[in-house]
């Protein structure tokens, strides 16, 4: 019996989050800000036989959860394809996608007979002229219909995520509560954190999970604890109407020591911890003559070395501002969440 793949920390690897494009079709101003990016060269982005490949891979090495990511991943053409490639693999239990919604509409159905089993849509706000603001986009009637295709198609667990930013969005915690209530999904608030492209990112900005909460009980009543899984990035709470909903915290409250999840880049970047500073490069192995024991060392020595503690190691800085500045971002896009896959 092989025995399971553990970090420094003991920490498996089960969870694989996959970029399948560094491009997105909003700018919101906590994830890519600026007008113009430094795409990774399309010869470069892995094909899907290529991610295919890697995840049978990552199967043999405890993977059992994959999740679709970008930039806006239903930007890469055909999606479902690549769906239809994964959803298969012996030793998957799952495979869900993030998207910002715009394209939904018109993707959900085939995604869900490829084999797409969950979907999370961001929606940070009800407004359409804040998300024109802060996103730049007036496309908020597609995000709206995006959630109502999902379910139509029979996604039946929708999530939809919602970033919170003091100033910005953070007097409609109750709004975004009750609206996913009344559309049969769970909603996950999200507190701002400092990676990547969030250049306009300062603690004063970050509405703390305590905080959170303190306004959901203003509204409905104090929230008490819901079983959750320890190593999903949401804590989850309950309502006394039974309503479920969750909390990312991990500005404030990482959970780094339960952290299971790796990322995969779109031109085949592993990295271990989306803090990292650099990844591993998969790609040039994939198109080169490594055989399939090859990739598994390779994978198997990164992460048997692997202390990641990103987020708790940001807590302890004390002039804490974003995590890379504009000029840097530019002279490396992989620096950028969008392109670690968030």
């Amino acid at each position: 019996m092989t025995l399971p793949l553990v970090d420094r920390l003991k920490r498996p690897l089960s969870s694989l989050r996959i970029s399948v494009t560094d491009r997105c079709n909003m700018r919101c101003r906590y994830c890519m800000p600026e007008d113009e990016y430094v795409w990774l060269p399309r010869s470069s982005i892995l094909t899907y036989e290529e991610i295919e490949r890697l995840v049978r891979i990552f199967v043999t090495l405890g993977v059992t959860k994959l999740r679709l990511t970008g930039g806006e991943p239903l930007l890469r053409h055909d999606l479902s394809r690549l769906v239809a490639l994964l959803a298969p693999v012996p030793g998957i239990r799952d495979v869900a996608m993030t998207t910002n919604g715009l394209l939904l509409a018109r993707h959900a159905q085939a995604l869900r007979a490829a084999g797409l089993r969950r979907v999370t849509v961001s929606l940070d706000t009800l407004r359409p002229e804040r998300m024109a603001a802060f996103a730049r986009t007036d496309h908020h009637a597609d995000v709206l219909a995006g959630i109502r295709a999902a379910q139509s198609a029979g996604f039946t667990s929708l999530k939809l995520n919602a970033v919170v930013v003091r100033g910005f969005n953070d007097d409609e915690i109750a709004d975004l509560l009750t609206f996913a209530r009344e559309h049969g999904a769970q909603v996950r608030f999200i507190e701002y954190m400092d990676v990547g492209g969030a250049t306009r990112w300062s603690r004063d900005a970050v509405v703390p999970r305590t905080e959170i909460l303190a306004r959901i009980a203003e509204r409905f009543g104090p929230a008490v604890p819901a079983t959750h899984d320890p190593a999903a990035p949401a804590e989850l709470f309950q309502l006394a109407d039974g309503t479920v909903f969750g909390v990312i915290a991990s500005t404030t409250t990482p959970f780094c020591g339960s952290c299971d999840r790796a990322r995969l880049t779109a031109d085949g970047r592993f990295y271990t911890c989306l803090y990292a500073p650099e990844g591993l490069d998969l790609r040039d192995p994939v198109r080169g003559d490594a055989t399939e024991g090859d990739l598994r060392n390779l994978i198997t020595r990164r992460w048997r070395a692997r202390q990641d503690r990103g987020a708790e190691e940001r807590l302890e800085v004390e002039a804490r501002s974003a995590l890379a500045a504009p000029a840097e971002l530019r002279a490396d896009p992989h620096l950028e969440m969008h392109t670690r896959g968030g």
